[in-house]
């Protein structure tokens, strides 16, 4: 199987021209069997927040970056997400996309899984937004910490910093996942150590998707002037499941990351250690996953 991050720079807060963006590495992908798209890389990372004050109450500089950050996120199902899907479709690539998600007036971020055979498997909203980030994104909830069978492997995924989170990853490995996929706004100095850790720890592949950030993309209509920074360098690489690299990071190039998986060896590594099979003590340790859609509120009728 091959398998691809797909490491670019995507027009930021523009999602017409980002959803282009999208459709463009797809049909470049094509003889892929699986990709993965940065974190919000559809309509972009909240970058501003830590050069601007970004936790300044009632500055009315940031409540008009917030609207318009607002205004650029996606709903699911919305033009640009369906757009995206029937290309997935039309081309049988298996795609994760990161995207700044819109509901009513908050925004989540938010992990795609698209499959060509039955669309959106899964819309995971990232558990706990780090740092300033919880300054624009809302809480996630457990929906979305689904594995998915597809062309002969199983994959899950998770957020940037929640990959961190051990009973995150463990809700994942409790469904036996070959591959592992892992999206962050884009750094080699975030995905360097988890990726392989991941890795080593589930046994698995481990796939990490960084994008590229160029404040040239910044729209003419942001409420602030940003200065350049070399923080979103990409750092897309493919570990296997014996902790190895199979493409260390790599930095500053806008490329597709290809790596070829062969499950037969994820299952050659569990045969000393499967972290929820024989290695595993469900009689001593138990976790407990509530996959409900939160919402505000429920409503009945008779």
């Amino acid at each position: 199987m091959r398998i691809a991050a797909a490491q670019a720079r995507c027009p930021w807060l523009d999602p017409a021209a980002g959803t282009r963006k999208v459709i463009d590495l797809l049909h470049e992908g094509r003889d892929l069997d699986l990709i993965a798209f940065p974190e919000t890389f559809l309509s972009g990372y909240p970058f501003w927040l830590s050069s601007t004050g970004g936790a300044a109450f009632d500055d009315p500089l940031q409540k008009q970056a917030y609207a318009y950050y607002l205004d650029a996120a996606v709903e699911l199902d919305g033009p640009y997400v369906r757009t995206i899907v029937e290309c997935v479709r039309d081309l049988g690539v298996f795609t994760y996309l990161g995207v700044s998600e819109r509901v009513h007036g908050t925004v989540y971020c938010t992990l795609l899984a698209i499959s060509p055979d039955a669309g959106i498997v899964s819309a995971h909203r990232k558990l706990m937004p780090t740092f300033e980030e919880r300054l624009v994104w809302g809480t996630g909830d457990g929906h979305g910490l689904r594995v998915h069978a597809y062309g002969g492997i199983r994959v899950g995924g998770l957020n940037c910093w929640e990959n961190w989170m051990p009973l995150a990853r463990q809700s994942l490995y409790a469904q036996g996942p070959d591959l592992h996929v892992s999206v962050w706004p884009g750094s080699s100095g975030l995905t360097r150590d988890i990726t392989r850790f991941i890795a080593r720890e589930g046994r698995v592949y481990s796939l990490a998707a960084g994008a590229l950030i160029s404040y040239d993309d910044i729209p003419a209509g942001f409420p602030f002037k940003l200065e350049e920074t070399s923080d979103y360098d990409g750092g897309s690489a493919v570990a296997g499941p014996d902790g190895e690299w199979i493409v260390a990071p790599v930095s500053g190039e806008e490329r597709l990351v290809v790596a070829e998986i062969d499950p037969a060896v994820v299952r050659g590594e569990r045969q000393n250690f499967d972290p929820a099979g024989h290695y595993n003590r469900p009689d001593v340790l138990r976790l407990t996953v509530d996959r409900r859609r939160l919402t505000a509120a429920d409503f009945t009728s008779s």
